[in-house]
């Protein structure tokens, strides 16, 4: 796994838990070519003590794209971050910013916020072990913490290391109260806080993260950052890609629908091979056609036939027609 494609950190899908395995990953690589592309969170000791391929294979065709990790270990972090190197990955990326409890009783994650000497010296033994690019994902505070001086120190001390990339999710972390999906609403977005650290860090590469959902926020932020990750909307409504493809990268050179849904079955058939289950393909595909004619009927064939354990393939045929019939009302209310 050694082709390498430029990085361009522009625009970005966020890695999302249970979401952002490596079948997304090739499902939204056949709609848009530029994006730069993440992992799930891999947690060091996962790699280390587990069975290392399952976890960190992907599809050449999924590049450019970052391993994220999560973990508080520095010499581990070390490893693994040369295991991502080895396995050909374009960057790794460090777990800073998730507050779920298992995460925080694993002392890593947002709760690492805590502790800017530490993360310093993880930060410092990755790159020290490895060639590509170490990078960090992070929020702008935690609990009672949502000062500028104190993300500032944060960023400094990271920098410090060369770590020259570093993800803003603009919402601080409730560390205690929360579930992991109230902390992606609950918190104030600030995205001020997140253009002021990129101008008092002229020299860093700044993403902003949080709460972003249409090419004209994406703009916007553009003017004062130097790349926007999005999450949620683009697993909700993964061809809003196209629009961003359009739009911010002037690449009118996008799949259809219906080609996009010939090209996952193609997939879908060669992994099945290896063992793959329908259901862990398809179920990535459930916003293919949100906002769109025939997206409840898409929605509930999935539902009704793809989404079980012991899904059948042949059934998967049927997914044609229901593409084709929406391709066509789609262009009669175009």
């Amino acid at each position: 796994m050694d082709i390498k494609k430029k990085i361009n950190r522009k625009i970005s899908v966020a890695p999302m838990m249970d979401c952002t395995d490596r079948h997304d990953r090739y499902f939204l690589r056949l709609i848009s070519e530029n994006v730069m592309l993440y992992t799930e969170m891999v947690v060091t000791k996962a790699v280390l003590r587990g069975d290392k391929h399952k976890l960190l294979k992907y599809d050449n065709f999924e590049k450019p794209l970052a391993l994220q990790v999560g973990g508080s270990d520095k010499k581990e972090l070390a490893e693994v971050a040369k295991i991502a190197e080895d396995y050909g990955y374009d960057e790794v990326n460090i777990n800073l910013g998730c507050p779920s409890k298992k995460v925080q009783k694993n002392s890593f994650g947002a709760c690492l916020m805590k502790e800017p000497d530490l993360v310093s010296e993880c930060l410092a033994e990755m790159k020290k072990s490895c060639s590509i690019p170490v990078t960090a994902k992070t929020r702008i505070g935690f609990d009672d913490t949502e000062e500028f001086d104190y993300l500032n120190m944060f960023v400094n001390k990271m920098k410090q290391t060369g770590c020259k990339t570093i993800i803003l999710h603009a919402r601080k972390a409730i560390l205690k109260g929360l579930t992991p999906k109230q902390n992606l609403n609950i918190p104030k977005l600030n995205y001020e806080m997140v253009y002021d650290i990129k101008k008092s860090h002229p020299d860093l590469e700044i993403i902003i993260n949080g709460g972003i959902t249409t090419t004209e926020q994406i703009k916007k932020h553009l003017n004062y950052c130097d790349g926007v990750m999005i999450g949620r909307a683009i697993y909700q409504n993964p061809y809003f890609l196209k629009d961003i493809e359009n739009e911010i990268f002037n690449n009118s050179k996008i799949l259809s629908r219906e080609d996009i849904v010939k090209q996952i079955l193609e997939y879908l058939k060669k992994e099945l091979k290896t063992g793959t289950k329908v259901n862990q393909v398809m179920r990535h595909t459930v916003g293919l056609y949100y906002g769109q004619p025939g997206s409840k009927e898409w929605k509930k064939y999935l539902s009704d036939n793809m989404m079980a354990r012991d899904s059948d393939f042949q059934k998967a045929k049927h997914i044609m027609d229901i593409a084709q019939n929406n391709e066509k009302a789609n262009q009669l209310t175009a």
